[in-house]
């Protein structure tokens, strides 16, 4: 039984994630090795992998997918911070408003809130 994923990101600047991973998304530093550094939440989440062929309304397929209860905060601090939106924000037809951004490594990033259940 699989009961953690972990998406590991290479970087020769691991500094950089404190800036989008906590003070953007707010989320907590679990670990720190000052080598490995491991951002999330204690709280229990589901363990999903997704595979897909196109992002969605013809978009990229993104990196990671992280769903937020706050979108439009961390959208203004997305932009407040500089980082091009690179789609939407926008309400989709399966029930998600989300937008595109790129981490501090590149990574395409899909923020996102479920708008009906």
């Amino acid at each position: 039984m699989v009961k953690r994923i972990v998406a590991n990101i290479a970087t020769s600047d691991i500094q950089k994630a404190k800036t989008f991973y906590a003070d953007i998304l707010g989320l907590d530093i679990l670990m720190d090795h000052g080598w490995f550094t491991t951002y999330g939440t204690n709280q229990p989440m589901d363990v999903q992998l997704s595979f897909a062929t196109q992002g969605g309304s013809g978009t990229l397929v993104p990196d990671l997918s992280i769903e937020v209860d706050n979108l439009e905060e961390v959208l203004d601090k997305c932009r407040i911070s500089n980082l091009p939106v690179e789609y939407g924000p926008t309400n989709e037809p399966w029930g998600v408003r989300r937008f595109y951004v790129r981490d501090p490594f590149g990574k395409l990033i899909n923020i996102l809130s479920h708008t009906v259940n």
